[in-house]
């Protein structure tokens, strides 16, 4: 008997072993999440603690993380069992998570302050302003357009979740609807939609002639193994070759990389080759990163770099709201940290819309959205440059094959379709199998005629 005892307590304690060693390394990815996700929905987006805890951290090991939020320094602290995680604020760029930066580095890089403009945007016409006419284009069924987005907001599988939807027609705004807790004025979380922003940031670049896409691209770590191989062009359509694991359940590279690295590009930047650039497509927010430092790199100054996306995007197209996070380094998180408002994202699908022209003047290159949209190296035509594609209509069969879109982590999207002129934008929170992209998309594409 006593045999029996020693013989339990020994697997009671491989148990314990087991999970403390299982936890262990996901406790910085759980507290880090917590502490990030609601310092940024608080003092960005304008949402509540209860909402954020209620909705966006109601899952897994996330829901029994205890978080302290200061008001006065804008700043939350989120703890769980052994582990603590905590932000720091600054204006216009931010929530900043603390991981190996001290918070008196961070706070000292300078950051300008540039002016929105512009100002006063009721009394200008949409898109550039909010000031909307009534009047709706042609071949428009309104009634079947509404049915199509009030579906969006059942709340029930296949369509729960959602935060908020507006579409966009021959420019001009003909449907905009939020739930409950949301409007005009709040900023939604772009995750990966984040990509497509750093893709017009590297256009403009390109046009200004400080970046050469085709190029190796001058990474350091790279310069003496066959990593220099790579370019920005590999890098923007996810075939850099780099190893990566994209899955956002466990210990993966994305969590790690969003979670406990103040560096996030030289986080990515450090991992092996493990096929040749340009050969194997492999999602990578990683790689995204990569060319944001990249950029920053080009532009040769800091304070520039920080001022690039307001000065040369965003004041120029009307997106007074947008904020573009920075990590401890510096680096903007082109991966997945930008928040603007639903009016703000349909401005951005507008410019694509229109190949990169804004009321006259040309943001883009020229042929910039042709090569957004041509398709990588072993994506089945699914991607192209920081830019998702339907051509082989595998996610979304019943919505036009010229459709490409701006595509984010739980279900955000700008959808662009130059066949209907249609910009479609929907935020929210949905996990995998609870909206149907695919119905919503085609029921909006079906009211116009």
């Amino acid at each position: 008997m006593k045999r029996v005892r020693i013989i339990i307590a020994v697997l009671i304690l491989f148990m314990l072993l087991g999970g403390i060693l299982y936890i262990n390394p996901l406790l910085p990815i759980i507290t880090g999440y917590a502490a990030k996700n609601l310092s940024s929905g608080i003092f960005l987006a304008n949402r509540t603690q209860e909402s954020m805890e209620a909705t966006d951290l109601n899952f897994s090991f996330i829901r029994f993380v205890k978080n302290r939020v200061d008001s006065r320094s804008k700043t939350v602290t989120s703890h769980f069992l052994w582990h603590t995680s905590h932000t720091s604020f600054v204006n216009g760029y931010g929530n900043i998570l603390v991981n190996d930066y001290p918070v008196s580095d961070i706070e000292a890089r300078p950051y300008p302050v540039v002016p929105v403009l512009p100002e006063n945007p009721d009394t200008i016409a949409w898109p550039m302003g909010d000031l909307i006419v009534d009047t709706i284009p042609s071949g428009i069924d309104m009634q079947q357009l509404n049915l199509a987005v009030e579906q969006a907001f059942a709340d029930t599988v296949p369509y729960k979740g959602t935060f908020a939807v507006m579409v966009v027609c021959q420019g001009q705004l003909v449907a905009e609807k939020y739930a409950d807790e949301f409007s005009t004025e709040t900023l939604f979380l772009s995750w990966s939609m984040a990509k497509s922003f750093i893709n017009a940031l590297a256009g403009i670049l390109v046009k200004e002639g400080k970046l050469d896409i085709y190029a190796s691209a001058g990474m350091d770590e790279w310069k003496n193994d066959e990593r220099r191989n790579i370019t920005i062009h590999h890098l923007m359509q996810m075939n850099s070759g780099l190893e990566w694991n994209e899955d956002y359940g466990n210990s993966s590279d994305v969590n790690n990389m969003l979670h406990k690295e103040g560096d996030m590009a030289r986080f990515a930047s450090l991992k092996p080759l493990e096929y040749s650039p340009g050969s194997v497509f492999e999602y990578s927010s990683g790689s995204t990163n990569i060319v944001s430092y990249l950029m920053r790199k080009a532009i040769g100054d800091d304070a520039e770099y920080f001022a690039f996306p307001r000065e040369q995007l965003f004041n120029k197209i009307g997106m007074r709201s947008a904020v573009f996070e920075v990590d401890a380094s510096g680096t903007f998180v082109g991966s997945s940290y930008l928040y603007a408002s639903l009016r703000d994202y349909a401005r951005f699908g507008l410019l694509y819309l229109n190949n990169g022209n804004w009321q006259g003047e040309q943001i883009l290159p020229e042929n910039w959205v042709a090569y957004s949209t041509t398709a990588a190296n072993g994506s089945d035509r699914s991607y192209g440059a920081f830019f998702w594609l339907n051509q082989a209509g595998i996610d979304y069969p019943d919505v036009p094959r010229d459709m490409f879109s701006c595509r984010g982590h739980d279900g955000q999207f700008v959808y662009i379709i130059p066949s209907k002129e249609l910009v479609i934008v929907r935020t929210g929170f949905s996990k995998n199998g609870e909206f149907d992209h695919n119905g919503f998309v085609a029921g909006i594409v079906d009211a116009i005629k």
